[in-house]
């Protein structure tokens, strides 16, 4: 090991010739720079590539990549706010840590094919990447890196008219391949006499189409024998996106279909033989990594069943029960201005589950308005506030990362 002496030494020859000096940090133990960065928010690593070099090389390493992209799922995540008022929609993030326990201000975030695609829905996240599609025109869709504004416009496919379209996006873990699910549904002639919507039902057509990143092209796997209902945000589950079904007006019952993104198979999941899944309104999302369905009973109380084996029909139970609650600023009626937007108009939940924070409690949000925190051993709700929150939003649970394909 070098002396001290000669450290200095060393360090006045590299001076004197005009030498660039290692900097504390690159002096350290690679091991231990990368178990130190790994730790920090995403927002703070994507900032090392202007700093010099050095750190720019260090933030683009792949051990890093996937240290930090690993410790962010184990802890709390971030929120992203997909805003769609006054006109052009926009992207918000806060990290939740900070936002829990003060007042954080909620940042912007910069897209870049914002002027090609000025009104979108997100379709999910995954892995640190965004799916964007075109809610205007619904023939572009973007696979977008939110923190370092990486971006991918996928090819168009099939259009169709009077088309309706449900989209998927997902990550498996064994094929390690990205991939693009694109339904949709359309009538071809529905200009007939009498019953003209049970005519559409029974003459409704679909296309299930599949585009897997890194290729060129669609594929198209045929029709689905179910009609899907678009969640707010995606539920990715052990490498498969679920939804639920639409009810049928003489089939009332709604079911919880899988498609697995290795087999490229559609699947039904098994639900307890119980009025609460099979006919009530509920939506899915993911609960300790476990696939969970969050039920709508009377008098606004909420119901979380959870599936704790994937696959076991006898494994859901009733894990939570949260009673009604009305958040600060939604007592008094919305200022009619807002009402324009699409968020509202689309929103068909009057308060959705969004994660378990790592200290046990609950996320909510409220009628695209507002964000409330619930403990389920006191029982008790708290309302978060932030600086610079949109006035309408579709809360997404984000695992930043610098993860790119």
């Amino acid at each position: 090991m070098d002396s001290d002496f000669e450290k200095e030494s060393e360090r006045k020859r590299r001076k004197v010739e005009g030498e660039p000096q290692p900097s504390r940090m690159e002096s350290l133990p690679h091991e231990l720079i990368l178990d130190i960065v790994s730790g920090l928010p995403v927002s703070s690593l994507v900032q090392f590539k202007s700093v010099c070099k050095g750190w720019s090389k260090l933030a683009g390493d792949p051990d890093l990549v996937s240290m930090h992209g690993t410790r962010m799922a184990e802890n709390n995540p971030c929120l992203i706010f997909h805003c769609d008022y006054p006109l052009k929609n926009h992207l918000y993030f806060v990290e939740l840590p900070a936002c829990i326990e003060k007042k954080e201000k909620v940042k912007k975030l910069r897209v870049p094919f914002w002027s090609a695609m000025p009104e979108f829905d997100v379709v999910g996240s995954c892995n640190g990447l965004l799916c964007l599609s075109d809610s205007l025109f619904s023939d572009a869709l973007y696979i977008y890196n939110p923190f370092t504004s990486n971006s991918q416009k996928l090819p168009k496919s099939i259009q169709y008219l009077n088309q309706v379209l449900v989209f998927g996006f997902g990550f498996h873990p064994t094929t390690k391949e990205y991939k693009v699910i694109r339904i949709v549904y359309y009538y071809k002639n529905t200009d007939r006499g009498g019953n003209r919507r049970a005519y559409r039902l029974a003459n409704m057509k679909s296309d299930v189409q599949i585009f897997t990143l890194g290729c060129s092209n669609w594929r198209s796997k045929g029709k689905v024998a179910y009609h899907l209902l678009q969640s707010p945000s995606q539920v990715l589950v052990n490498g498969r996106l679920h939804w639920v079904t639409w009810p049928r007006r003489y089939s009332p019952r709604r079911s919880i279909i899988s498609f697995d993104l290795a087999e490229e198979q559609f699947q039904e999941v098994l639900t307890p033989d119980c009025y609460t899944l099979n006919r009530r309104k509920y939506h899915l999302v993911v609960l300790g990594g476990c696939l969970s369905a969050a039920v709508y009973c009377n008098y606004g109380r909420l119901e979380i069943w959870v599936m704790r084996e994937y696959g076991v029909k006898e494994s859901w139970n009733k894990k939570f029960s949260i009673g009604n609650y009305v958040p600060k600023g939604l007592e008094k009626d919305v200022n009619q201005s807002f009402k324009i937007s699409k968020i509202n108009s689309k929103g068909r939940f009057h308060v959705r589950v969004l994660c378990i924070l790592k200290n046990g409690e609950i996320l909510l949000e409220y009628k695209s308005r507002a964000l409330v925190s619930y403990d389920p051993i006191s029982g008790k709700f708290k309302d978060l506030m932030y600086q610079a929150i949109p006035k309408w939003f579709q809360a997404v649970v984000h695992v930043g990362n610098l993860n790119w394909i």
